[in-house]
């Protein structure tokens, strides 16, 4: 199943290269805004020569990395504190109904005012975008604790932590790690965003330079690289949420299959 579905992949792929040479080679498109496949792929490689390329993604990867792993730890543990004590859930409702479905993009303003093109602009819009991925996954997850274990282990005298270790964090772990999927997705968007509207220096930034500056091969090429570590880090993502769920029926059936 997983070879054939890697042969269709590829050859997708293959079709899709194929066609973007195609199509500007064929007049349907002018060149000039859509180049062919060939002459990206070249200065692609131009790119990959290039030192300030790599310090760019580095840039780049710097901000994803940094954003994610706060967005990540601060949405654990506000789930898990918001989650434990009903209070809380009650009192926050509202609040996380209200910020949740502002755009990040919207936070663009202020993050120039408050800290410029520097990487903290960046990150306030990155962690801001990515916290409510997790948040709402482990809310998600507590709520699917299953009533008659936890109130097992209130009988034998689990305390609150002992409780969340092998209760709460079991039962929630399969949806943080979708939570954590998601918002490395979602950190890497408002990453290069963020390069790109603010000029923050990154791979974002280097696009719009190549935009402004007419130079369209470049400028796909860079796109690519973005569209690429896109990839990567999916497919990292889901590496990683495999083997934290190896003990999980969702993931043994999976393998099995």
């Amino acid at each position: 199943m997983r070879g054939s579905g890697a042969v269709l992949g590829t050859a997708g792929l293959a079709g899709f290269l194929a066609l973007c040479e195609a199509v500007p080679r064929l007049g349907l498109v002018d060149e000039d805004y859509f180049p062919p496949a060939a002459r990206v792929a070249d200065a692609l490689l131009t790119e990959l020569g290039d030192p300030a390329f790599w310090t760019a993604l580095g840039d780049t990867l710097t901000g994803w990395a940094l954003g994610l792993a706060i967005a990540v730890t601060a949405g654990i543990l506000a789930g898990v504190v918001i989650a434990v004590v009903p209070f809380l859930r009650e009192l926050t409702a509202s609040t996380i109904e209200f910020l949740r479905p502002i755009p990040s993009v919207a936070l663009i303003p202020l993050a120039v005012l408050l800290y410029g093109t520097a990487l903290r602009s960046v990150l306030l819009l990155v962690v801001y975008a990515s916290f409510w991925q997790v948040l709402i996954q482990v809310l998600y997850g507590v709520r699917d604790v299953d009533p008659v274990a936890e109130e097992t282990a209130r009988s034998y005298g689990l305390g609150t932590w002992a409780r969340i270790r092998y209760v709460l964090w079991p039962t929630a772990l399969p949806y943080v790690m979708t939570g954590v999927r998601l918002a490395a997705a979602v950190a890497l968007i408002l990453a290069v965003t963020a390069e790109l509207v603010i000029g923050a220096p990154g791979l974002g930034a280097r696009i719009a330079v190549a935009q402004t500056s007419q130079a369209v091969p470049e400028m796909y090429a860079l796109i690519v690289v973005t569209g690429l570590l896109g990839l990567l880090i999916n497919v990292g993502a889901r590496t990683v949420e495999r083997r934290a769920l190896a003990w999980h029926q969702s993931v043994r059936g999976e393998v099995t299959v």
